[in-house]
């Protein structure tokens, strides 16, 4: 059986990235896609050129995402304030909405009876399917106006450097960290969602530093991020279960604070304003039972289940209940004590949720994709640096 070198896979790994590039460029139906793959196809063409060019392949993977993200974002951005409407994909009017609602309103949610009243070609943008925290990178717009540098994605971009910057810093010398940090950047599923729409990585980011700084003891900050990433959206709670399930077996407290408390919080004013808002945005619409459905709606398990009548739907969503118990009772009698297990949990866990659930996106891959490739690199005996951290903590050592 034929080996093929690092440097071997990161050339197939890029020409095939260009491949898919170019394809999306010609032919893909949404227009954003179509523009982020014409930028982006001769970004992973000079990434594969430089393979063998470039001498560390952490540095090549920056400026390669640089290069088929960044870049095509940025120049979306730009089109758009110049007065392209055909430049973002429909989050980012969401999440923009959300910050206008949030400053003028308290909340970043509008009422069933506020949708209703909304066209109906228009009313599925009157839906907020997220966290309140997510309305955070609205305000920019909400506060300064169309800008090219308040598009929401712009914001995205900046807590996602910054997170994947910190989280990388962590595990940049262990085995399988660069090709864990392609996943989490030029992976076109992601590199794609980045550019045109850019919600769930951040989300993702966020989850990936908090299992990074779980993994080096410092479970604060870890607790703050995991905690803001679930403010932001639902993806982030089976990363803060697992990991307050790895805190309670490894007594790592200070990952509770603001691992429950941050999402908790996020709920309060749109509680106090309106909270049917609340609940008709973040859990009648995706689960069905809005005033229009979700376009969700990838040829995974529990959207094909959910689509046969009757009761399809109550099926695949009994299914995915079932699902989270087994792994729930596994997470119990075999809970993670360091963060590559842990890691291992969230990836495995919410592959499994995405494939059941009755409304998804194909793109919803890249948690799972990314989470497993970012255990890989951490490492192995992160339970010693908790053992550690609690020692140190610990004024008993010091007593004679």
């Amino acid at each position: 059986m034929i080996k093929l070198s690092d440097r071997a896979v990161d050339l197939l790994f890029y020409a095939l990235s260009a491949v898919f590039a170019l394809v999306t460029a010609l032919t893909s139906t949404l227009l954003p896609h179509r523009a982020w793959g014409a930028v982006a196809a001769g970004g992973y063409l000079a990434a594969a050129l430089l393979v063998y060019l470039v001498r560390r392949r952490e540095l090549l993977t920056w400026a390669a995402w640089g290069a088929v993200a960044l870049l095509p974002m940025v120049i979306q951005a730009v089109q758009r304030a110049g007065g392209r409407t055909d430049r973002a994909q429909e989050e980012v009017l969401v999440v923009e909405h959300m910050g206008e609602s949030l400053l003028h309103s308290g909340t970043p949610y509008l009422s069933r009876a506020e949708i209703a009243a909304i066209p109906l070609d228009e009313r599925l943008l009157g839906y907020r399917p997220y966290q309140p925290g997510m309305s955070i990178f609205g305000l920019p717009r909400a506060l300064a106006g169309e800008f090219w540098f308040t598009d929401a994605r712009i914001w995205f971009a900046v807590v996602t450097v910054s997170a994947l910057a910190a989280a990388f810093h962590f595990v940049r010398s262990t085995p399988g960290s660069v090709r864990a940090l392609q996943a989490a950047t030029v992976l076109p599923v992601t590199a794609l969602t980045l550019a045109t729409g850019g919600d769930d990585i951040p989300v993702l980011a966020l989850c990936l530093l908090a299992l990074a700084l779980a993994g080096a003891g410092r479970f604060g900050w870890s607790s703050v991020a995991v905690g803001f990433a679930a403010a932001c959206k639902l993806f982030a709670l089976p990363v803060v279960a697992v990991l307050v399930v790895f805190a309670l077996f490894t007594r790592s407290w200070r990952l509770l604070p603001g691992a429950l408390g941050l999402p908790l919080l996020a709920l309060v004013p749109p509680l106090l304003v309106d909270p049917d808002a609340l609940i008709e945005n973040v859990l009648r619409f995706p689960l069905g039972h809005g005033l229009v459905t979700s376009p969700a709606q990838s040829p995974f398990p529990g959207y094909l289940i959910s689509q046969i009548e009757p009761g399809g739907r109550y099926l695949a969503m009994g299914l995915l209940g079932l699902a989270a118990v087994v792994i729930g009772i596994l997470l119990l009698r075999r809970p993670p004590r360091t963060a590559r297990s842990a890691a291992f949990f969230c990836g495995y866990g919410l592959l499994t949720a995405i494939l059941l659930m009755p409304t998804t996106r194909f793109g919803y891959l890249l948690y799972p994709a990314a989470l497993v490739f970012f255990a890989l690199a951490l490492s192995k005996d992160t339970a010693t640096s908790a053992a550690s951290s609690a020692a140190r903590g610990d004024t008993a050592l010091y007593r004679r």
